[in-house]
This record gives structure tokens, sequence and C-alpha cells, in this order.
């Protein structure tokens, strides 16, 4: 049999990695500007910004121990091996059918359905990391440490939704189960990492994961970044839009912050 502490654990994992679908009503609304979608778009990137800054400064204090300026020599390791991994994963994934079939020319740009779905990889790693730091305090009883723990990720994962959505908001279609898996794959590795992290805990094994997770976001930055600049219909327009996505992702990085903070 479970244990009941075992399954109240398990809930309240889900329910940090389900916060993620608090954005779905926001982000599937149909009634929205041209300028309106320039800004939530370039707010999700801003938030993807942040959410890298925040695993790499969770990974470079177990790399470099208090403080020190010589990282662990095996860490260094993992963490090189799982951020090259997931990277170079990804595009073999994007570019290595067409690079099978012989046919060397320009890739084309990745569809919007393919970003989101890699934005949500990304996503999904950083909560995997999270769950299991939430099940590794459960299992030796630090509850004012849940608490803040419980909080501040449930906090987090509510705007992790529009990273995921940003993608998909230039796009005409609105299909509430595309979202929702994508919206799933990111937030229930929370889930799976808390019964990970309530069972056996791994030092190695974080790292890995916060590397695949940054490795990850590093890849599909660059296609976020250069569909956000690409230029509008007309001079005023497009000076519009650069101006609103650097707003955007300033806005969206504070957010973040912001909401980490919590």
């Amino acid at each position: 049999m479970v244990p009941m502490h075992f399954l109240e654990l398990l809930a309240l994992a889900a329910v940090m990695g389900l916060s993620i679908f608090a954005s779905l009503p926001i982000v599937l609304r149909r009634s929205r500007t041209a300028r309106l979608v320039n800004f939530l778009s370039a707010a999700a990137i801003g938030i993807l910004l942040f959410i890298l800054a925040d695993v790499w400064s969770d990974v470079a204090s177990v790399l470099y121990p208090g403080g020190s300026y010589l990282a662990n020599p095996t860490l260094s390791v993992i963490f090189f091996g799982g951020l090259v991994f997931a990277y170079f994963a990804l595009y073999a994934f994007e570019h290595g059918p067409r690079v099978l079939k012989g046919n060397p020319s320009a890739p084309k740009e990745l569809s919007a359905s393919s970003t989101a779905l890699f934005v949500a990889i990304a996503i999904g790693f950083q909560n995997l990391t999270e769950g299991m730091v939430f099940g590794a305090n459960w299992a030796v009883g630090l509850s004012g440490v849940l608490a803040v723990i419980f909080v501040g990720f449930f906090l987090q994962n509510i705007t992790e939704g529009f990273p995921i959505a940003g993608p998909l908001l230039r796009t005409e279609e609105r299909r509430v189960g595309l979202f929702a898996a994508y919206f799933a794959l990111g937030g229930l590795p929370t889930l799976l990492g808390a019964g990970i992290g309530y069972i056996w805990t791994s030092t190695g094994l974080l790292v890995l994961f916060d590397a695949m997770a940054i490795g990850t976001c590093l890849y599909i930055i660059l296609p976020m970044l250069r569909s956000a600049f690409r230029p509008a219909e007309g001079p005023m327009e497009t000076a519009l839009k650069y101006r609103l996505l650097y707003f955007g992702v300033g806005v969206g990085f504070v957010l973040g912050f912001v909401v980490n903070a919590l």
C-alpha cells in the first residue's frame, strides 16, 4: 500500500505542476490585436530568459560550492555533457531528416508548433528538477522549507505557460488539445520529479536535468528572437513592433523575477 504522506506529496506536486494551466484562458483568447500578440510574444521571451538565468543560478551554486572559483570536475563533466546533448539533440531532431535526404539547402524556419514543443521540453526539464527538490525536502520533513518551495514553484509555474504558448500566438489555430498537451509536457514533470526526489536524491541527476534545460532553452531562444525581429508591414509598424519587443522582453523578465522572489 502506498503511504498516505507520499500520496499527499504527489497531490501537492500535481498542484504545482498543473498551475501552468492558469494561463490557458489568456492565451486561448481569440480577440487580440497584432500589437498585443507582439507584446505577449516578447514577454514570453523575457520569461524564458529569466528561466534560463534562474536555472543557471541554481546549478552554478552546485558546480562552484562555497563560492569557489574551481568547479567540481565530475559535476562539470555531467553539466557539459547534458547541455551539449540537449542542444544538439534538438538540432538533429529539426535538421536530421533534411540531412539524411541529402538536401544541403538552407533549413526552413522552425514551425510555431515545433518551437512551442521545444519550449515545453525545456520547461519540463526545469520542473523535473524543481519536483526533485520538493520531494527530497518532503522526505526529510522540512515543513518550513516546503511551504516556501511550494508557493514559489506554484507562482512561477503560472507564468511558464506564456513561453510555451508564445510561438503559437501568431497562428490562427486555437487548438485547445495542442495547448493542453504542451502545457502538460511542461508541468507534469514536477510530479515525476517529486516522486524521484522522495525516493532517491542525486546531485549529479539534478545537474544533468538542469543542464538539459539550459541546453534546450539556449537552442529555442534563437528562433524565437529571429521571429520576433522579423520586420512588420511598413516602417512605422516595424518600429512599433521593435519597441514592443524591447518593452515586452523587459516586462517578462521582471515578471519572472518578481514571481520567483515572492
